[in-house]
């Protein structure tokens, strides 16, 4: 089975570089974008999502909003929440999702410690 992974980020060039970032760690993960939280909330009721990387700051809904509504729905779902904002705050309440921060810009070398940690997940899932 393939590990979905859905890209939220209203910046479609920050959802290509996490894109790149992501198919250069886990080649045949599939990536599926969405612009915005609704958009996610959509895409998650409608298919099977394994792994969600989350901006932070978007217009409708912010990333922990998002989060916090994922975590309800998916208790063992690998969260990530990216952001500029590395202030001591937001690192507490993305952790207190049971959610990994990761600082923007993102780089391959910024996701690969959530990444290698969501695959061991979800292989011991079964997924």
């Amino acid at each position: 089975m393939t590990v979905k992974v859905l890209v939220v980020d209203d910046s479609k060039l920050a959802r290509i570089v996490a894109g790149k970032a992501i198919a250069a760690l886990q080649p045949d993960w599939t990536r599926i974008e969405a612009g915005s939280a609704a958009d996610a909330l959509q895409i998650v009721g409608q298919q099977q999502i394994d792994v969600a990387i989350l901006d932070f700051n978007m217009p409708d809904r912010d990333g922990l909003e998002l989060a916090s509504d994922l975590r309800d729905a998916h208790p063992n779902m690998p969260i990530a929440v990216i952001t500029a904002n590395v202030q001591d705050e937001i690192v507490a309440r993305v952790r207190a999702l049971n959610a990994t921060f990761v600082a923007k810009p993102v780089t391959q070398d910024g996701l690969s410690g959530f990444i290698a940690g969501a695959a061991l997940r979800l292989r011991k899932a079964g997924v």
